[in-house]
């Protein structure tokens, strides 16, 4: 127990950067939320996880094993998922040291495991458009110390795990008058230019982080699938005996005046 709360504590902490992206006007785009009922997105999004993401974020609270979920075997699970010597019922765990984990980034990197359900904003969007946005965002700045750059989340300290997938962009920004007080100016962002071709293509890509996404969302809650089925049984039920017992109801009162 005192490990989860370390876990939501360490991703809770973080809220802040999602909290000044909102404010700063980033719109979230939409996760494609097909992808969570897909096996293959599914599949392809615990390759993603485990070859980019897993070399520093943990998965605590995930068992190897439970990936037979989304549809692999553990023969499947042990020759392309465990690299480091881990048994197939382990948890996802990394071997990053904490204390030089917050010399080389700050912080010690938050665990994933309910990432997606600990970034959501009211009224902005899910954790999973949060996460979807956030990264396709990336941008070349050598100013900060990474030499990287996000929308969604200003002055990121985790650099761009992904951009030789993507390739190199830098963002165009251009200083406008605040519409609302027009002696002030604004820095307003117009585009991404791209300086380096990545190896997929802008859709190849935003396919991918839409599977890595999916895998997230996933492992957040694995039986959510099957607990919005049930839900919809459950609400038959429910409403099938509901006019059972107001017809009975009926019949039995009929004769009472």
């Amino acid at each position: 127990m005192k490990k989860l709360l370390a876990s939501l504590a360490a991703s809770l902490a973080l809220l802040g950067g999602v909290a000044h992206a909102a404010e700063g006007g980033v719109a979230w785009d939409r996760f494609p939320t097909e992808k969570v009922t897909d096996l293959a997105s599914l599949q392809n999004g615990a390759k993603l996880f485990v070859n980019y993401c897993l070399n520093c974020h943990a998965a605590a609270f995930m068992r190897y094993n439970r990936l037979r979920d989304i549809g692999l075997t553990e023969q499947q699970i042990r020759d392309n998922l465990l690299f480091a010597g881990d048994k197939v019922g382990e948890t996802m765990k990394v071997s990053l040291d904490p204390k030089q984990a917050k010399e080389w980034f700050g912080a010690l990197p938050p665990d994933l495991t309910v990432i997606a359900r600990s970034r959501s904003a009211q009224g902005k969007g899910s954790g999973a458009d949060y996460l979807y946005t956030y990264l396709r965002t990336y941008y070349r700045d050598d100013s900060k110390a990474t030499g990287w750059d996000n929308l969604a989340f200003p002055s990121v300290g985790m650099p761009h795990v992904m951009w030789e997938l993507q390739g190199q962009r830098r963002a165009v920004f251009a200083d406008e008058k605040d519409p609302h007080d027009p002696s002030k100016t604004v820095h307003v962002f117009k585009g991404f230019e791209q300086i380096t071709p990545g190896t997929l293509s802008p859709r190849e890509y935003d396919n991918a982080v839409a599977d890595l996404v999916a895998f997230l969302q996933w492992m957040g809650e694995p039986v959510q699938n099957q607990r919005v089925r049930l839900g919809v049984w459950v609400l038959l039920f429910l409403g099938i005996f509901t006019v059972i017992a107001w017809r009975l109801n009926a019949a039995f009162w009929k004769d009472v005046k």
